[in-house]
């Protein structure tokens, strides 16, 4: 019984303390679980008007704060080894340049400062690969060159900016990981896709040969506790995706596959509906209405979206378990067992 209590005292002794921001989000509530199984003691930063009841079932002791006002948390990081930064304002219309300033750089900022007080042993800043815009010789590494294409990735590459520079000035221990397409149960970014496959509205604009990459969800979030764990992986940026990347028309026909309905055949030209998309803004945005067509949606269709993850596989021995086909098939059933399909 002492032999059982001691090595009981040694396992608490030893139990790392990670902190999580944007903890009852989609990737953020992912990472939580992980890492509860994997024994870390788990501190969640949520919103007053956050879900919480899914990490309260995990044991995750929340921490209330918002990255898009003053906030307060230093507290909660003393004797924490691991700040997981994965709460963004994401990329959305009706959400102005100030406001993602305030969230993806200030914010930041004010979590790095307190952190570093805290005496945090390690920062992972979760960033994007949007910070590389549309990638003209695919598929892009972490080398290529910073090309935001709107406010979010803007404000995304500052984020990235700021974590760097703090990284490099203060010698904290600190990695910056983005990832890549991020989809699976529970996440309904990519609900219309499947929707209007689903039912036969979907329509490809343009020739689809465009390239697209997804990273499944469970496999994002082991990359992301490995740059929280790796000893190398210090002051370095890593690329999480899946482990292929295809042309846009083929992921349509895989999704199909998966619904058991045909693949779209129905196609329109890029140009007239580009021009379409500038009207609706042009007449929609004085007014105050969100467009219901903009360009910026137009990039799906037209914008390269492909990665190499060799240097995580290299140095984190970061390896995607999930095949596309298997994620894919396992959100369709989830969409379907939610009555969103």
């Amino acid at each position: 019984m002492a032999n059982q209590t001691k090595k009981e005292d040694q396992q608490e002794s030893t139990q790392k303390t990670a902190f999580v921001t944007g903890a009852s989000g989609f990737t953020g509530g992912h990472l939580c679980r992980h890492l509860v199984e994997r024994g870390y003691r788990v501190k969640g930063m949520v919103r007053k008007s956050s879900r919480t009841a899914h990490l309260q079932e995990l044991g995750v002791e929340l921490v209330t704060g918002d990255l898009a006002n003053e906030f307060d948390v230093s507290a909660a990081l003393r004797d924490t080894d691991v700040v997981f930064h994965v709460a963004a304002a994401y990329r959305q219309e009706g959400i102005s340049k100030e406001q993602f300033w305030r969230v993806n750089v200030d914010g930041t900022r004010r979590l790095l400062e307190q952190a570093l007080a805290g005496g945090v042993k390690r920062f992972v800043h979760c960033s994007t690969v949007g910070v590389q815009g549309e990638i003209t010789n695919p598929p892009a590494d972490e080398t290529a060159p910073y090309n935001p294409g709107d406010h979010y990735q803007e404000s995304k590459v500052e984020g990235e900016k700021v974590a760097l520079g703090f990284f490099d000035h203060h010698h904290l221990e600190g990695v910056i990981v983005r990832p890549v397409g991020i989809y699976g149960p529970g996440d309904t970014r990519f609900l219309k896709l499947f929707k209007f496959i689903h039912n036969g509205k979907f329509r490809m604009i343009g020739s689809g040969d465009v390239l697209y990459h997804l990273t499944y969800i469970d496999d994002l979030v082991e990359g992301i506790i490995l740059a929280g764990e790796k000893k190398q992986a210090v002051g370095h940026i890593y690329t999480l995706g899946g482990e292929e990347y295809l042309p846009l028309k083929e992921l349509v026909a895989r999704i199909a596959a998966v619904l058991e309905k045909p693949v779209p055949n129905h196609s329109l030209p890029l140009k007239p509906v580009y021009w379409a998309a500038t009207l609706c803004e042009v007449v929609c945005r004085p007014l105050g209405i969100e467009p219901p067509l903009y360009r910026r949606r137009l990039d799906f269709f037209t914008k390269d979206r492909a990665f190499s993850i060799e240097k995580a596989k290299r140095e984190l021995g970061y390896r995607p378990k999930v095949s596309l086909e298997e994620g894919l098939a396992r959100t369709a059933r989830w969409y379907k067992e939610h009555g969103m399909l």
